[in-house]
């Protein structure tokens, strides 16, 4: 059977027009766009296009807001750091419990080594935050307030302009991890309130090793990282030439595929869906159906595990995830589903769906063919199935 690949959440692959454009700064124009020569200004001439190309998806308005860095895990560590070390004072972070671990060990790290007070503002059933929680967490000596756009196993998207408002209404900085909604949703910086947005080009058909940290004009900026004068100083290193271009040119790919990720890549999710739904029983879509990525199907099959589940399609050559990457080797469910208090007995059998602008119907007919067949194996393996416990967790859809 032909492969197919259904974890575009975990990384995408790189648009052969991204390669084309990047190939030439490998072996062609190779220069340091730092040097001041002919070798270096035609690179820094083609990083200006690119930083141009990635500010018209963002909606940002000046280019300098724009800071490149080596992955959407170094622009989340220095929005955090950057705020805490920018504001004396305030030693206090407001985030979510179903953050990203780019967010949630770095948080983790500081509460241990620094004293740094967390907060971690809960969610409800269908993964939607508590925005109660949210505002009565935020205070005088909150920094900043990190949110992330959309969670990358479930799909659910926050309301972050909303919550950069009230973080700004106690002087706090907002910050959002915005790795699975660049290019996947609109996003126009210019009319928003968010002071930091991070991104990582291999979730958008770029390069791995590249990645951006949006920073509003007037808001200060640490840099992680100290030496050269790159990025007006603010993440010191001899910019990535090759990956930068093929940031840019996968930036404005994704703004012209921005409609058919949102329409017809949208349906090929709901198809699946509702075709295993159909099919299998005891099973449910966890995740907030009315708000949530166009690309992104999170669907918990009770009473087996989830690495059953991956083995028997990787067999089939069907690629998907139980959760997100940097947490696949962990026995324990996903502490976003466990944030959601969806039951262990659902939770170990959850399997995360997620298409890109690659994927077709007949990559959703074969799933369909395939899944039932191995949810039934698996199942009739399971104690808990054969013993006829079969109570079914309700998410509440409010």
């Amino acid at each position: 059977m032909r492969p197919v690949y259904l974890d575009n959440n975990a990384t995408t692959r790189v648009d052969p027009k991204v390669v084309s454009a990047m190939l030439p700064f490998f072996t062609e124009q190779f220069g340091n766009a730092s040097s001041m020569h002919a070798f270096g200004s035609e690179v820094g001439s083609a990083l200006k296009k690119a930083r141009g190309q990635l500010q018209a998806l963002l909606g940002t308005e000046f280019d300098h807001e724009i800071v490149y860095t080596g992955s959407g895990t170094e622009s989340d560590n220095t929005a955090l750091l950057s705020a805490l070390e920018t504001q004396p004072g305030r030693d206090e972070i407001v985030t979510s419990t179903v953050e990203h671990p780019a967010i949630l060990a770095l948080c983790q790290w500081l509460q241990k080594n620094r004293g740094i007070k967390v907060f971690y503002t809960p969610v409800d059933s269908r993964g939607r935050l508590d925005i109660d929680a949210y505002r009565k967490a935020l205070g005088p000596k909150t920094a900043i307030a990190s949110i992330m756009w959309a969670n990358n196993e479930t799909g659910t998207i926050f309301p972050v302009e909303q919550l950069a408002d009230l973080a700004h209404d106690h002087g706090a900085l907002f910050h959002t991890d915005a790795v699975q909604a660049v290019g996947k949703v609109p996003i126009d910086l210019k009319t928003s309130e968010i002071d930091m947005l991070s991104l990582s080009g291999h979730k958008l058909h770029a390069p791995k090793g590249i990645g951006a940290l949006y920073v509003r004009r007037g808001v200060r900026l640490r840099p992680l990282l100290r030496g050269g004068h790159q990025e007006r100083g603010r993440r010191a290193s001899t910019e990535n030439a090759p990956g930068i271009i093929g940031l840019g040119v996968a930036a404005e790919l994704a703004l012209e595929h921005m409609h058919d990720e949102q329409t017809r890549v949208a349906s090929l999710r709901d198809r699946l869906e509702k075709g295993l739904l159909q099919r299998i029983g005891n099973a449910f879509v966890t995740g907030d159906a009315e708000s949530r990525l166009p690309n992104t199907s999170n669907i918990a099959f009770e009473f087996i595990e989830g690495e059953g589940i991956l083995l028997l399609l990787n067999k089939e050559g069907i690629a998907c995830s139980s959760g997100s990457a940097c947490t696949s080797g962990s026995l324990e469910p996903s502490h976003v589903l466990r944030a959601m208090k969806v039951p262990y007995t659902a939770a170990h059998g959850a399997i995360r769906f997620s298409f890109s602008r690659d994927n077709t119907d007949e990559d959703v007919d074969q799933v369909l063919a395939v899944m039932p067949g191995v949810v039934e194996r698996l199942r009739s393996l399971s104690p808990f199935w054969k013993s006829g416990e079969k109570t079914s967790f309700e998410p509440t859809y409010a």
